[in-house]
């Protein structure tokens, strides 16, 4: 698995989103490439932008954690056409570049931030989290839609 925190890898990863053009078609799934970017920024946006979501209650956080944690957080890539969470659906229109500018953006920043930084910080659905399991969240699933996306 790519390291989020690694310079290298994430130059891997901004490589590929540069890959994508307004016309990229997914290979599975509906999503079109503006709001699978869009999507993905969800997970950043969580980090560094929380305001704009609303947070889960008690008993929602108590299931994710319990039930979709361990999925979320491990090594193990998601399968094609999986269920995602009503907060990362995307059903607007949005714009490719700056939807692309957006996540590159956030990739930088995590990296710059370093893994020290996310080393048992809260995160917005699942609790403290090490730092593996952030990076293990953000590069799984940049990885499985860019590959969706053939990059």
């Amino acid at each position: 698995m790519k390291n989020i925190f690694d310079q290298n890898d994430t130059s891997h990863f901004i490589k590929r989103i540069n890959a994508l053009t307004e016309d990229s078609f997914p290979k599975w799934g509906v999503m079109s490439v503006d709001k699978m970017l869009a999507h993905c920024n969800i997970t950043y946006e969580l980090i560094y932008e929380s305001e704009k979501h609303k947070k889960p209650g008690l008993i929602t956080k108590w299931i994710l954690k319990r039930f979709v944690k361990s999925t979320v957080v491990s090594e193990t890539p998601y399968k094609h056409n999986s269920p995602t969470s009503a907060m990362f659906v995307i059903t607007d229109n949005k714009s490719f570049e700056d939807e692309r500018k957006r996540i590159i953006g956030f990739i930088q920043k995590t990296q710059q931030l370093g893994a020290d930084a996310f080393e048992g910080k809260e995160s917005f659905n699942f609790g403290k989290l090490t730092s593996t399991e952030w990076n293990n969240m953000m590069a799984k699933h940049l990885d499985h839609h860019l590959q969706q996306f053939g990059v």
